[in-house]
């Protein structure tokens, strides 16, 4: 049983543990809320946010910048996603 523990052990370290998509999205997230410096509820509820977002969702230049534009004005939580929904709508709509 020893022996078989221990081929185990050894064939893991050889092939390696791949990092699947949740824990590369777990990685991404942990860095965002250490860069922005969260703590405590605020790291909590951000952390819940980002794993919940789905990948696409900041994929678009304009979500991007909506985003940028939701943080330099400080809005957080329900507040973000709504400045956000409509800025992206609006970006949308907006002829080009």
């Amino acid at each position: 049983m020893k022996r078989f523990a221990l081929l185990l052990a050894c064939a893991a370290v050889a092939f390696g543990a791949h990092a699947t998509p949740q824990q590369d999205k777990m990685k991404a997230c942990n860095a965002d809320a250490k860069t922005k410096d969260l703590k405590g509820d605020e790291r909590k509820a951000f952390m819940k946010e980002c794993l919940a977002a789905k990948p696409a969702e900041a994929a678009t230049p304009a979500a991007a910048a909506c985003e940028k534009s939701a943080a330099d004005k400080k809005l957080h939580g329900a507040a973000a996603k709504s400045h956000i929904k409509k800025c992206v709508a609006d970006a949308a709509s907006a002829p080009k």
